[in-house]
This record gives C-alpha cells, structure tokens and sequence, in this order.
C-alpha cells in the first residue's frame, strides 16, 4: 500500500478521502524536500536527489502499480532520443500522447476524484509534457541555429541527456505531481550551476525566501477561500432535481459562483508548485533590467488570480491560467504548425486547443470547451484589433 498511516479522523476532519490526503500530505512535503535540493553540491548529487526523491513521493501517493505507468513515456522518449535522433521529438510526441490517452480511458481519472480516489494519471500529464519537449529539443540540436524560432534557438539540447540526469529531470522532487512544466536546459543550467545561475551572472544568488513566502501566503489564502465556498457552491446541485425549478437567473448566477469558488482549489495546487520551485532555486528566472536589478522568479509561475478574475478578453485566459502548459502549447504545438513566412491563422489556433483537450482527457466536455475556447479566442482577437 502507498502510505499506512492513521490518516482516517484527520481526513475526516477536513472533508477528504485518505488517498487525497496522501496525496496532499506529499505534495505539500515538495516544498522542504526541494529546499534540501538547494543547499546539495551541483551535477550528480542533485539529479539523484531529484530522481530518487520524486519516485519515493510519487509511491507514497499513488502506490507501486500506479507509478510503472510513469515508466511507459519516460522509456519510450529516452529510447526515442537513443536509437533515432532525426525523429525522436514526432515519435515521442504520438507514443506519449497515446499511453496518456490510453491512462485515461484505462482510470477514467474524474471518476475516481469524484468517488473519493486518486490515481496517477494527472502527474503523468505533465511527465509527458515534459517527455515530449524534451525529445524535440534534442531532435532541435540537429538543425541549423539560422532556420529556428527564439524558442528552439533557446532550448535545443546539442548533446544527449544522461538517464540520471533524465530521471531527475522528469520527477525533480515532486514537480510532476501538479506541474509546472519546465524546460530540460534550466534544469541542467540549475543542476551544474549554469546560465542565471552561474557565479558570473549578474549578481550574487538571489534569495528565495521572500518569493517562497508569497506563494505560500497565497495558498494559504487560496485555501482559505476554497474551504469556506465550497460547501456552499457545490458542483453536485446541478444534478439536484431542486436546481431545475430555479429560475434562469438564479441558475446562472449558481453556475457563475459554483465555478468561482471550484477555481480556488486550483489557485491553492499551483501556489504550492509554485513555492516548491522557488525555494529550490529552479524558479529564478533572471533580473530585471531596473537599477539596480531584482530578481525574478515567475518559471514556476502558473497563475494570475487577479488576472483570471478579470481578465478583459478570451485572448488574455492562455497568459494568465495554467501558464506553463500554455507556454508549452504555444512552444511545441501552435509555433511549429505555422509555415515559414506566413502568418498563423484558426487552423494552428484550432489544432492546439484541441491538443489540450485531448491532454486534459477524453470526456465530450473538454472537446467542446476547447473547441469552444478556440471560437472565442480568435473573435476576441478580430474584436480587439477591429
């Protein structure tokens, strides 16, 4: 079993289920496990850290059945990477999409949330993400550094990660748990001391403290808002024979609250992500160009809550909700659809919504909200610009 503790009157007391508070308990142990990741010697140390750290997490939440599915995309992008370079970022692309789809039919992973149960699935949404990228930008190292965009000149790996440094890549304490999605360069860079991180960069090392403590700050707050509006906007009403005799405003001002206070349980998940990279070091992400400079910390960034909550148009949703998945939409799948010299249009805004659809899972809601979303984004463009 994953955890045997007695957890039972402490999940009762909070209104979880024992497998979700594993998970919970876990997740939130990223953030002093990857505080220890800080203070290791650079190179092998940290990758092992990182490896062996992130399996024995990824086994006390899920169990030991559940974590082999983690091994699927990893070996077959490693592999992919191994025997044939020229196309390993394709291959990697459609056999990881494909086990992931394949964990969704299998675990049907809403239901189990909605019974009380957990599963590894949404932890293997982002390691395939992160497979996968990592594959294409090492198929990138191949190409000639004048026919690429900023992104693949910026990423591209010239030479073939080691199996150590790719397991500590793809479990890196815990960060697959609930993202963020980052790039196998700024772990390598972070890992041996490189890049922003290199004693010659501008400045001395930042510290992480402050950054940590406003994420937590948020979370903290997150939760708190969570907890107390929940109870009261439960998802479960819309199937309530009570909410067909409301009336069509009191209905829509349900939906509209039931849908705000679900966001909160996210806005939580990722403040702690975002506080478990910070405090690592992997979440600084430069200096700012004032004087004198300050650092910046938003790589493990992947919310906005003030600006989800007003935002002005569709368009401004991608930047501000899920941030890093959306950056990895519009690196690995928008940018790499359009033609050279030519402008990108509804196909390529079309095909990466519906990525994200398939990657959230199979349920007809995600393909029509997507499909949707494309919709909406593409006229709040031609509105803003008419």
């Amino acid at each position: 079993m994953a955890m045997d503790l007695p957890l039972d009157s402490m999940a009762a007391s909070i209104g979880v289920s024992v497998p979700v508070l594993r998970f919970l308990l876990c997740f939130v142990a990223t953030i002093p496990l990857s505080f220890l990741c800080r203070v290791l010697p650079r190179g092998l140390p940290k990758h092992l850290y990182s490896a062996v750290v992130g399996i024995v997490l990824s086994y006390l939440s899920f169990g030991f059945s559940s974590n082999l599915h983690f091994l699927a995309p990893m070996l077959l992008g490693y592999a992919a990477m191994l025997l044939y370079r020229p196309r390993c970022g394709i291959i990697t692309f459609f056999t990881g999409f494909g086990y992931l789809i394949g964990c969704h039919v299998y675990y049907m992973s809403g239901d189990a949330w909605k019974e009380g149960g957990i599963d590894a699935t949404g932890a293997l949404m982002v390691l395939t993400l992160k497979v996968i990228s990592c594959a294409i930008n090492y198929n990138d190292g191949l190409l000639k550094e004048e026919g690429l965009i900023e992104a693949q000149k910026t990423y591209r790996l010239i030479k073939m990660p080691s199996l150590i440094e790719y397991v500590g890549y793809c479990l890196c304490c815990g960060s697959h748990f609930a993202g963020p999605v980052y790039e196998m360069k700024d772990y390598l860079d972070w890992t041996e001391g490189k890049g922003i991180w290199s004693s010659e960069a501008k400045g001395p090392s930042p510290s992480p403290y402050g950054a940590t403590a406003r994420a937590l700050l948020q979370a903290g707050f997150c939760m708190a808002m969570y907890l107390k509006l929940s109870p009261h906007f439960s998802l479960s009403m819309f199937t309530d024979p009570t909410y067909q005799e409301w009336g069509f405003w009191k209905k829509l001002g349900y939906q509209y609250m039931s849908g705000f206070s679900a966001r909160w349980k996210y806005y939580f998940i990722w403040s702690i992500s975002e506080a478990s990279i910070i405090i690592s070091g992997l979440g600084f992400s430069g200096w700012t160009d004032s004087s004198p400079p300050k650092p910046r910390w938003d790589r493990a960034k992947n919310v906005d809550v003030l600006g989800v909550e007003f935002a002005t148009s569709a368009v401004v949703i991608p930047t501000v909700w899920n941030i890093q998945v959306s950056t990895w939409l519009r690196h690995y799948v928008y940018e790499r659809l359009i033609q050279n010299g030519k402008k990108p249009g509804f196909f390529q805004l079309l095909a990466t919504q519906t990525v994200s659809a398939v990657w959230h899972g199979l349920y007809p809601g995600y393909i029509i909200f997507f499909v949707q979303s494309a919709l909406m984004i593409a006229g709040s463009k031609g509105i803003k610009s008419a």
